[in-house]
């Protein structure tokens, strides 16, 4: 699907203006928006805007990295968009000229529909110009990161809560996959950071000297959401090796209580098997109370080890 707006001279609005009509001198600037195209309408880039092929061939190619490149009369920028139930990437295409701005997407993207809306509502507020529409754009795109960022940490805030319900190993695996998100953020977060660097110290895009502060607050927000993502992930760290020493000293713990039971029952198995081997010439044998006295001496070697275990503080290990 192609749809277009066009702002005409005096700043009023049109939409679905066709394609022929968009260089008329009655149009000030205009906006063309290809959602979902199909092979037919996407070669609308090359036959009717006559855009560089290999900016091209990147729109056709997902998925590529957040990048800025300059041509003759245009800037092209691809951006990076995150699914928010998914973390799946989608990237937008942005071709941006003095008099026009083409978007290219092949899913629909809340970002675009909502500045696409808020133009057509209130068309005055966005009179600055072409560049002032990929700002909002690139805006409302870096502000749907938030939400996500701000979930996950709810996400640990519940984990280092330390439910009672959950054993170690569910907590292990939900902060574990939250390192899986975190390092999806991570890598669509940190790209887009560097673009926005390249975007507000570039002498090449015909962004006006008033407008680069909207693109610094961008850079801003990106270097706040960097933070949070990497605080994050230091978090999920520090449970991860929380969660390890507990593991670790809790098998410490098991092995060190059958370490006592096997050093109890080592003697006794050795009395049992010394008086198993049932030797005729054995006198203990044919004693009237020999078994007494053998299960007599059994118990007082028992009860000495566990004293002497008491005593040197392996039962301390286990509290």
């Amino acid at each position: 699907m192609i749809r277009t707006l066009a702002i005409t001279q005096d700043l009023h609005i049109k939409q679905d203006v066709p394609l022929d009509h968009l260089y008329h001198p009655s149009i000030k600037w205009f906006w063309v928006d290809f959602a979902s195209p199909s092979d037919e309408e996407g070669k609308m880039l090359e036959t009717f805007f006559h855009f560089h092929p290999l900016a091209i061939e990147d729109c056709f190619h997902f998925l590529q990295r957040p990048k800025l490149d300059y041509y003759d009369k245009y800037s092209f920028l691809v951006l990076h968009y995150l699914n928010s139930k998914t973390l799946d990437i989608e990237e937008l295409d942005l071709f941006v000229g003095k008099t026009y701005l083409v978007t290219f997407h092949y899913k629909p993207l809340p970002s675009v529909e909502t500045v696409w809306q808020r133009l057509l509502q209130d068309p005055n507020g966005f009179n600055k110009g072409v560049s002032y529409i990929a700002y909002a754009i690139l805006d409302q795109l870096v502000d749907d990161y938030f939400p996500i960022v701000y979930e996950i940490e709810d996400q640990l805030n519940e984990i280092e809560s330390r439910d009672a319900k959950k054993s170690i190993a569910v907590l292990m695996d939900d902060v574990f996959d939250i390192r899986s998100d975190l390092l999806k953020l991570r890598k669509t977060i940190l790209p887009m950071r560097d673009l926005l660097y390249r975007i507000i110290n570039s002498e090449r895009l015909h962004i006006p000297a008033e407008q680069k502060a909207y693109f610094n607050d961008i850079y801003d927000h990106l270097l706040k959401l960097t933070n949070m993502v990497e605080a994050n992930r230091d978090m999920t760290s520090d449970m991860r090796d929380n969660y390890l020493s507990i593991n670790a000293n809790r098998m410490n713990s098991i092995m060190m209580t059958l370490t006592i039971i096997s050093s109890i029952f080592i003697p006794l198995t050795f009395v049992v098997g010394l008086y198993g081997m049932n030797f005729d010439h054995m006198p203990e044998l044919h004693w009237h109370y020999g078994y007494y006295i053998v299960l007599g001496i059994m118990a007082l070697m028992t009860i000495g080890m566990i004293l002497w275990f008491k005593r040197k503080g392996w039962f301390n290990v286990n509290k």
